[in-house]
């Protein structure tokens, strides 16, 4: 499996558990820390496109799912 179809199957995974779990920002960290640890293995050339692709798109996610939910 390349390295882009197991970026996007992680990606997926945090996704999902943002929108439909009950877990804390803390450990959604890791699993994000866990799938930049894979892209700086494999393509350490890619790391920055890394940080503004999947980061920012999970920050995104949580402000607007959970932030907005533990307001509610």
């Amino acid at each position: 499996m390349d390295l882009a179809t197991r970026l996007k199957r992680r990606s997926n995974r945090i996704c999902n558990l943002i929108l439909h779990s009950d877990m804390q920002w803390v450990d959604i960290a890791i699993e994000i820390e866990k799938m930049r640890q894979l892209c700086e293995e494999e393509a350490p050339q890619k790391i920055e496109l890394f940080e503004r692709l999947y980061v920012s798109r999970f920050q995104r996610l949580w402000d607007q799912w959970r932030v907005k939910q533990e307001n509610s």
